[in-house]
């Protein structure tokens, strides 16, 4: 199969199959957003949407977070991974949004990355959510995935190749879903050590699937 029609049965099997692609990551505003990206390296959405509504509630804009010190804030995030630099990055964070950015989310990639613990993936990841940039976040989901189905190929060795290669072969106007796309699947179907390939309804356009096909057909299912 060619890479051209590929990136067509990708596009128009998640158009059709999941046309509502989201984070499931808990926001109300692009400000808590960016708190729960921030969190949310090497952690699951699914302990950062256990912290994040008290944090929220006593944290609710940058202003608070700049008015905060280490103590404070540190026990409310205590429970997610790397807790002292991710206390230090919102504190941070707080500070320049307030003396540099009047207290508002920058909407460009470029100033986003000049906050403290937000890097291209962060800011790819904010810029797409919350205003539809057609910006492509890459990802442990996203890298293993994209490479697997054949949409990128395995000499892209970084997060920034596999990102331009996925840039340059996806629609603009599917970009920002089509990054919760690769996510979702990679999640939930495309295991990381064993890919849920007997259960999977795109192997007719995965390259994964057709280079082990046999083997994978001849695996017994895991119940």
């Amino acid at each position: 199969m060619l890479k051209k029609e590929r990136y067509e049965a990708f596009i128009n099997y998640f158009s059709e199959n999941m046309p509502v692609a989201e984070t499931e990551l808990q926001y109300e505003d692009p400000f808590q957003l960016l708190v729960a990206v921030v969190l949310s390296a090497q952690c699951t959405d699914k302990r950062i949407n256990m912290v994040t509504p008290a944090l929220f509630r006593d944290f609710p804009t940058p202003a608070h977070l700049a008015a905060s010190h280490f103590d404070e804030l540190f026990p409310y995030i205590k429970t997610v991974s790397y807790p002292n630099n991710k206390t230090k990055h919102l504190l941070g964070l707080g500070k320049m949004l307030m003396e540099e950015f009047g207290g508002k989310v920058p909407e460009t990639v470029a100033e986003l990355t000049k906050l403290p613990g937000v890097g291209r993936k962060t800011a790819n990841v904010i810029t797409s959510v919350v205003w539809n940039q057609p910006n492509m976040a890459v990802d442990t989901h996203v890298f293993r995935v994209s490479r697997r189905l054949g949409l990128v190929p395995q000499t892209a060795k970084t997060p920034l190749e596999v990102e331009k290669h996925l840039i340059r072969h996806i629609p603009k106007e599917h970009v920002h879903k089509a990054h919760h796309w690769l996510i979702l699947h990679g999640r939930y179907t495309c295991l990381a050590r064993r890919p849920k390939c007997e259960e999977c309804s795109i192997t007719h356009f995965c390259r994964y699937f057709e280079k082990n096909q046999e083997k994978l057909t001849a695996e017994p299912k895991k119940k």
